[in-house]
């Protein structure tokens, strides 16, 4: 009942309302044009081509899937959304880690919203580079697919159309994300992919009510259902906590004095969140993990070839087609070995992104300009240490929570033969994305809420009063 009152205190609210519906038109306006085909593809047989390869495992499948997270589906159906709001995250993320080692983005940084201002335009211009550059690659292949038509696929007027159109598609995301930023609520980019994420749900429980029969040993029955149930709800309590979840480091500030009056002396905590990193170690991960399979699988598609041509090159040995043959099955998504390579690039670059994004020397300078300290440590290269200790401890046990999450969806679907499709939403990358989005909309609503003595989703009292901001006294 409380929850039902809290929704209708949000509607209640014009302010708030307002924001709400604005995110959900925007959101609306992504989800039209996810059905506007780029014309003079093919879209049955890209469709089919993708649906192959995802059921087969191999790269170009777990590449799409990859990808899809991004993009709502629509690199799979080559709409002008094609590639999604990836491009943007790329470029993002590449000014990120530049502005921990570059030291004029370092000084642009420290500038303020000048510098971030100037970021932001450096990053929107390379996003419309990457843009141009996966535009090409992507018409490139399924040109070599045969996915284009004839009479398209020669044409140079096409390629500068078909170009443009799929810049141009990622840069209206790029613009619809920061109108929801200004305009509306929540992370615009975010709302984004979580919108794309959650619209693979509906064919999940489809898969789930099509394949459920008790009676036949081959489809779903009541045990797989449950444990498939119970399984997503342990695996978003565990999302959410691991989420919020963070190491409070107590901070004393010094007391001093000015005239006759003490200053000072207050006690609070420095918070280190457990899963410092968030989704990025996922991301990096999955995308590096493509390429083993790719190359793995066309050495051993060359011997193969080799053989059947009747080659005289050491690539015809049956030793060396053996090995390639190992080494291609053993390396596709689920196997053991597989398995054992994420798990080890999940926890690599879970302490690389602490190494980029987390500063103790900085960290500790602060506290000492701010006459604050951490009691039983001397200011300086001692508290600098002890907090890079701390984080260290902190990222193993959140590295491994990622690593469970991101093995999750390939051992249920290699154990228990249930689609992808369906254990996806069982961890891995989408599933983080998504209960983060959701932490974030929840505490901004809470917040105005909250601001306006209603009371929110995570508790609060509410006066029953009218809405009403509180003005100083």
């Amino acid at each position: 009942m409380n929850i039902l009152q809290t929704i209708i205190n949000v509607f209640q609210i014009k302010e708030l309302r307002d924001k709400i519906l604005f995110t959900l038109g925007m959101l609306a306006v992504y989800r039209i044009g996810f059905w506007i085909p780029l014309p003079g593809v093919n879209q049955e047989v890209l469709v089919e081509y993708f649906e192959r390869a995802a059921a087969e495992g191999n790269a170009a499948g777990r590449m799409a899937q990859f990808v899809s997270i991004f993009s709502g589906g629509a690199f799979g159906q080559s709409t002008i959304f094609g590639l999604g709001i990836m491009p943007y995250i790329s470029a993002a993320i590449i000014f990120q880690i530049l502005g921990s080692v570059l030291e004029p983005l370092k000084k642009l940084k420290e500038e303020g919203p000048t510098g971030q201002q100037k970021i932001q335009e450096y990053t929107r211009y390379t996003t419309v580079g990457l843009c141009l550059v996966q535009a090409v690659g992507w018409l490139v292949f399924i040109r070599s697919q045969n996915m284009v038509y004839p009479a398209w696929a020669s044409n140079p007027i096409w390629w500068v159309m078909a170009v443009t159109a799929l810049t141009a598609g990622t840069i209206f995301l790029m613009w619809l994300g920061e109108q929801i930023d200004r305009f509306g609520i929540g992370n615009g980019v975010s709302l984004i992919i979580t919108a794309g994420i959650l619209t693979g749900m509906p064919g999940a429980i489809t898969w789930v009510i099509n394949n459920f029969n008790p009676g036949d040993p081959q489809a779903l029955g009541w045990i797989q259902l449950l444990l498939l149930v119970g399984g997503f709800i342990l695996v978003v309590a565990g999302s959410v906590v691991i989420t919020v979840a963070q190491r409070r480091i107590p901070v004393q500030q010094a007391k001093h004095t000015r005239g006759r009056k003490v200053y000072g002396g207050q006690r609070s905590y420095l918070p280190l969140k457990v899963n410092h990193g968030g989704v990025m170690p996922i991301i990096f991960a999955s995308s590096l993990m493509i390429f083993p399979s790719v190359v793995l699988g066309g050495l051993h598609d060359g011997s193969r070839n080799a053989q059947q041509t009747g080659a005289g090159s050491w690539m015809a040995a049956d030793w060396y087609y053996t090995l390639t043959q190992w080494l291609s099955n053993n390396f596709q998504m689920g196997e053991f070995p597989y398995v054992v390579l994420y798990i080890i690039m999940v926890f690599f670059f879970s302490y690389f992104w602490i190494t980029v994004q987390f500063n103790p020397e900085e960290m500790s300078k602060q506290l000492r300009d701010h006459g604050s300290f951490i009691p039983g440590l001397r200011p300086g290269p001692r508290t600098a240490e002890y907090l890079e200790t701390v984080m260290e401890r902190l990222t193993y046990v959140g590295a491994g929570f990622l690593a469970i999450i991101a093995v999750l969806p390939m051992v249920v679907n290699k154990s228990m033969n249930i689609d992808f499709s369906v254990t996806q939403f069982l961890g891995g990358t989408g599933l983080l994305i998504v209960v983060n989005v959701a932490l974030d909309m929840l505490q901004r609503i809470e917040a105005n809420l909250l601001m306006r003595n209603y009371a929110g989703f995570l508790g609060g009292q509410d006066d029953g009063k009218a809405p009403k901001l509180r003005g100083p006294r």
